[in-house]
């Protein structure tokens, strides 16, 4: 249900902005890790938080775009929450030997 500019925002609504706009601050300070680490080590570097930055993201964004029932939205977080699994899939088999 939509309100009239006179409601306001329901209380649902608002956990959804909550959650949408959380998602992507997630998903924005992945690149301040990033930057942050290959400051750090003087050269470009992926830190794994990176990763986990991104999946935290991309999973509240595509709720976000589940609830607001965007397909071009889910179809771009839904790609790329696989990449980022799969990169971290990589990382631990690397580490293992």
């Amino acid at each position: 249900m939509t309100p009239t500019p006179q409601q306001g925002l329901t209380t649902t609504e608002i956990v959804w902005l909550v959650l949408g706009f959380g998602g992507q601050i997630l998903f924005s300070l992945r690149f301040l890790v990033q930057w942050l680490a290959s400051e750090k080590a003087k050269r470009s570097v992926m830190p794994i938080a990176f990763w986990y930055f991104s999946i935290g993201g991309a999973s509240l964004l595509l709720m976000y775009a589940i609830h607001r029932r965007d397909p071009v939205f889910i179809a771009g977080q839904s790609f790329g929450l696989f990449v980022y699994l799969r990169n971290l899939h990589l990382i631990r088999r690397a580490r293992r030997g």
